[in-house]
């Protein structure tokens, strides 16, 4: 629980299965009630262990991104709370913007309350024939409660897994417990061969808006250097 640091985790082998699953156990921690940040991800990216200013992680990637985040830059109106949790899928031409709270790639999301419970709280990725669907357990009894799904979410196989998280001028603990993971059954008739070469798309994917400086100064709470996960 220190503020301006981050880190992260990734698996060596990279995922060679077209559908999959990632549980993901963790805990958020922190000492203040009203003002904590920033926040962790979970990833699933061509490039593996490159540290960057989104979460820990590198800006314009190749894959998947499910963002958890606590804190909200944003000076405008929301249409959510945070904690908040999110997908952004990426070609590697895309930016995200912590200024707006990656609003203008975010394709899905939903809040979550996961802060500060005296147990491990669960996330579930879920990726099958080009659906994606996050779900999630805050009370640790293997109950998952809906998030969000998303279709025709096109991945390669051959990615990496990993998380990473960061904060800035506030801080919390981000403790990744256990990640699992599994293969998914492929329906009949559907192919199993690997698709190395797909090209990474969302079909519900917005057009990317142009950045606009909110009004009034602002600091913002992102740094280039902040605190992962007590692995």
């Amino acid at each position: 629980d220190q503020r301006s640091k981050q880190g992260a985790l990734w698996n060596k082998i990279p995922c060679r299965v077209r559908n999959w699953e990632v549980q993901i156990q963790f805990k958020v921690t922190g000492t203040t009630k009203d003002l904590f940040g920033d926040g962790f991800a979970f990833w699933y990216s061509k490039e593996r262990m490159v540290s960057g200013p989104v979460f820990g992680s590198k800006d314009e990637f190749s894959g998947l991104s499910i963002i958890a985040d606590t804190y909200s830059n944003h000076n405008g109106p929301h249409n959510h709370q945070h904690p908040y949790i999110s997908a952004m899928v990426n070609n590697g031409t895309l930016t995200y913007d912590h200024d707006r709270d990656g609003t203008h790639t975010m394709l899905g999301g939903c809040e979550v309350k996961f802060r500060n419970f005296q147990h491990e709280t669960w996330l579930a990725i879920r990726y099958e024939n080009d659906r994606l669907t996050l779900s999630h357990d805050l009370q640790n009894k293997r109950a998952w409660a809906p998030c969000f799904t998303l279709d025709g979410v096109k991945l390669p196989t051959g990615y990496y897994f990993g998380m990473s998280a960061t904060t800035g001028d506030l801080s919390d603990a981000h403790d990744i417990i256990s990640i699992k993971t599994y293969e998914l059954d492929t329906a009949p008739g559907v192919s199993k061969d690997e698709r190395p070469d797909v090209e990474v798309s969302a079909t519900m994917a917005e057009q990317p808006r142009v950045h606009q400086e909110d009004p009034g100064d602002r600091k913002s709470t992102r740094l280039n250097s902040s605190h992962l996960c007590n692995l």
